[in-house]
């Protein structure tokens, strides 16, 4: 396949089952464990560069607070939740 930066998903993903379909079921399992590795390596939330504008919003006594209280609430375990 060419490789073109203006393909569209939709014909990647055609021209990746066209290809998948042409090989046996062992290598076909490492594609789908090569692709769950790739989308496991996407990063996932949002840049600190788009955090900074945040920085510094806090008074030291809000950010204490804040602190305590994500201490107070956060790793319990209710085991009566489920």
């Amino acid at each position: 396949m060419k490789r073109v930066e203006t393909v569209s998903s939709e014909m990647v993903k055609k021209e990746i089952l066209k290809q998948l379909d042409r090989l046996p079921p062992e290598f076909q399992r490492r594609v789908l464990d090569f692709t769950q590795a790739l989308a496991l390596s996407v990063p996932k939330g949002v840049s600190g560069k788009k955090l900074l504008r945040f920085a510094g919003i806090l008074t030291p006594e809000e950010a204490q607070t804040m602190k305590k209280a994500i201490e107070a609430g956060c790793e319990q375990a209710d085991i009566n939740e489920w």
